[in-house]
């Protein structure tokens, strides 16, 4: 009997669509920044709460008369949030919508993602993704049976004295259309773009567009910082470019929106012969999202509808004060010998530490990249937790840009601050004799 139970137990039983799928990088690091005393800048997500309407917004859906709330709604989104997105981001994109044909709540933009994905590419389909990318997206195609095609945003030389920025991440118009062939399906896009912060240009996204009409490809448009844009940059939706709206679907969430990430509320918004696919997979897999949040989220764009272009208006505060507070990293990051690149958009800040390649530890016979060396022993040393860019690179490409490091600053004063001590403790370190 024990022999024949350990025959049938050595029978392989992960799918092999998981094959080299299994590792995370936020698992590694989370434990590790967990394990240590840090300050941790590297995960991605505000430590401060969701704004005062919201959070009401959510009591009363939980503790109001209307019982209703706490049981299933309808599988594709409830009814008040899916007219509110309807109204809302029809204003934006230029389209009369249907609530219920153009627009799909998912739990986060994540399942919005896996949904994309599972519905729209087939076994040998193409999938073009811009590095570097958001970590999930290389996973996913695979796992659905798709091939990822890797084109990279390359840096440019900023000018004499002029610190990097985002913007000097660009395509180059050659490389990118030699990825397009007769096997591409789609194309990923995330602007701005995390973890670089990049926000593409209009002219960025023309070329971008007249490449998908020409080849008839789809577009899979991460839109989730659309709000989180800086120093008078303008976020463009590509589904409003010519050609694009019958291809692209726009996928954003409540977590980045009304920094409400653990409530898990998404969406997606495009033309309804894109979208009945994604609702197929919707209701084979998540099914339903949480009623009681997608009320709360309804309230919230009521609240800020009712606000747009006024000083109360909610997004635009939101990225003032951050825009403050990546400012002020900055400065921390330079003061102790790193290069931030400046971003145009999102929550995260990347910067340049290969002044700092005699600080950390040779590693022979090593295959880590240098900025995931050096992250670690940042952890361990300096207390302060940040995710190596590597991370968001393909395998061939992790060497290239692995001398970089990203930075979350979409935290409290508090944290900051701890932060800014940190690296104030290290400048003096490396003053002294």
């Amino acid at each position: 009997l024990s022999l024949h139970l350990q025959a049938k137990m050595s029978r392989p039983v992960q799918a092999r669509r998981l094959e080299g799928v299994d590792q995370n990088i936020w698992v590694e690091f989370v434990k590790l920044a967990a394990t240590y005393a840090t300050v941790n800048l590297g995960q991605g997500f505000p430590d401060f709460p969701p704004p005062a309407f919201l959070r009401e917004a959510f009591v009363r859906a939980v503790s109001g008369e209307n019982h209703m709330l706490h049981q299933y709604t309808r599988a594709f989104g409830h009814p008040p949030l899916v007219k509110i997105l309807a109204e809302f981001f029809g204003k934006l994109l230029g389209q009369e919508l249907d609530p219920l044909n153009n627009v799909m709540v998912t739990v986060g933009a994540y399942q919005a993602l896996f949904c994309c994905f599972q519905a729209l590419v087939d076994e040998g389909d193409e999938v073009i993704i811009i590095e570097p990318f958001f970590d999930c997206y290389e996973p996913m195609v695979k796992m659905a049976g798709g091939t990822p095609v890797f084109v990279p945003l390359r840096p440019k030389v900023s000018g004499a004295g002029k610190p990097m920025s985002s913007a000097d991440w660009q395509l180059d118009p050659a490389e990118l259309a030699s990825k397009f062939g007769e096997r591409t399906k789609a194309l990923v896009l995330n602007s701005p773009n995390n973890p670089l912060g990049k926000v593409f240009g209009r002219g960025e996204l023309q070329l971008i567009a007249e490449l998908c009409v020409k080849h008839d490809v789809l577009c899979i448009s991460d839109e989730v910082y659309e709000w989180l844009v800086y120093d008078g940059k303008e976020h463009i939706r590509i589904a409003t470019l010519p050609g694009m709206w019958e291809r692209t679907i726009s996928i954003s969430s409540a977590g980045k929106t009304f920094s409400a990430t653990g409530w898990k509320v998404g969406w997606t918004v495009g033309p309804s012969r894109l979208l009945q696919h994604l609702r197929t997979v919707h209701q084979n897999s998540i099914y339903h999202c949480a009623t009681a949040a997608q009320e709360a989220v309804a309230m919230g764009f009521r609240w800020e509808l009712e606000r747009r272009g006024q000083a109360d208006s909610y997004f635009a505060q939101l990225a003032r004060e951050l825009q403050g507070k990546r400012d002020r990293l900055m400065r921390s990051l330079e003061a102790v010998g790193m290069t931030p690149i400046v971003p145009e958009g999102t929550y995260f800040l990347v910067a340049d530490v290969s002044a700092f390649a005699s600080d950390v530890p040779e590693a022979p016979g090593s295959h880590e990249p240098f900025d995931s060396r050096f992250a670690k022993w940042m952890v361990k040393n300096k207390g302060l937790a940040a995710i190596p860019l590597s991370a968001f690179y393909s395998g061939p490409h992790k060497n290239d840009y692995g001398r970089f490091i990203r930075f979350c600053f979409a935290k409290e004063e508090a944290t900051l601050e701890a932060a800014n001590d940190i690296l104030q403790k290290w400048k003096q370190e490396k003053a002294a004799p």
